[in-house]
């Protein structure tokens, strides 16, 4: 049973972690094994997961409304939301087969200190590569992802299933190495973990309900959703807001420097 103190930190971490290119299932496992901690538990992961959905989905508002409007007879859609919503369908599609497929896998054997460590330090360097490969633009208008292209950023998002890896920043670096620019990698990659997050709350939820367990009480579950959304709007505005001034380069850098600190401790213990 969580108590409060791993309740608001954990809700935090999920809605800090979540949109950051930083892992926010590496980050919601460290504290279970370097702490000691108790597993958080499904029901609480579906909360949290909530939080971050809700959030994303009232920011990103008026892209979700075009997009539900897109094909509707009568309606003109914009050309940077006309077939998108079936782009997203078919970059998420990728994500789910894997995560049924392995689940058992991903959720036992990949969840150890020494695979985070591996996938925090790798994807991190990857990162760094795709970030210097950014070209310098005044311009950072919204482009159009391809079908092609978004069915490559959904191969990229299922790597994203191991711990360490991060989905949204798989998916930036899989969207800039594949020519687009900060702005269109980042908005595309958001919008894609709508669904992915809808997904990951509805497989939690079903699991649960045939075996799980509660491992808090309702009031505090519904405070864990909230800091956690709270923090992920946050998040997502901030992020979005400096990205174009700051890059993608401290963020490899703080990947780097965690992924150092994880060996050192496996080291030493």
């Amino acid at each position: 049973m969580l108590d409060w103190t791993q309740t608001l930190v954990l809700a935090l971490i999920q809605g800090l972690s979540e949109f950051l290119p930083i892992s926010s299932s590496a980050h919601l496992v460290l504290p279970a094994q370097l702490l000691s901690w108790n597993d958080q538990g499904l029901l609480f992961d579906v909360f949290v997961h909530g939080g971050t959905l809700i959030a994303v989905m009232i920011y990103f508002r008026v892209d979700l409304v075009n997009l539900l409007r897109t094909g509707r007879p009568g309606i003109a859609s914009q050309a940077t939301y006309d077939t998108e919503l079936w782009r997203l369908a078919a970059a998420t599609t990728p994500t789910v087969l894997v995560g049924l497929l392995f689940n058992e896998v991903i959720s036992g054997d990949l969840r150890g200190l020494h695979v985070i460590a591996f996938t925090t330090l790798f994807f991190g360097l990857l990162m760094g590569v795709a970030a210097r490969m950014v070209k310098v633009e005044t311009d950072q208008h919204v482009q159009a992802v391809t079908w092609r292209d978004a069915c490559l950023i959904g191969l990229a998002q299922s790597v994203a299933l191991i711990p360490g890896v991060s989905r949204s920043g798989i998916t930036i670096t899989a969207a800039l190495m594949l020519g687009y620019n900060l702005t269109t990698a980042a908005r595309f990659s958001f919008l894609l973990s709508i669904p992915v997050i809808l997904m990951a709350m509805t497989f939690m939820t079903v699991t649960w309900f045939f075996g799980g367990a509660a491992s808090a009480p309702i009031i505090q579950l519904l405070v864990a959703m909230l800091v956690a959304g709270l923090s992920a709007y946050a998040t997502i505005a901030l992020f979005l807001g400096i990205l174009d001034r700051i890059g993608l380069m401290p963020f490899v850098w703080y990947r780097l420097i965690l992924g150092c600190g994880l060996l050192v401790v496996i080291a030493i213990t």
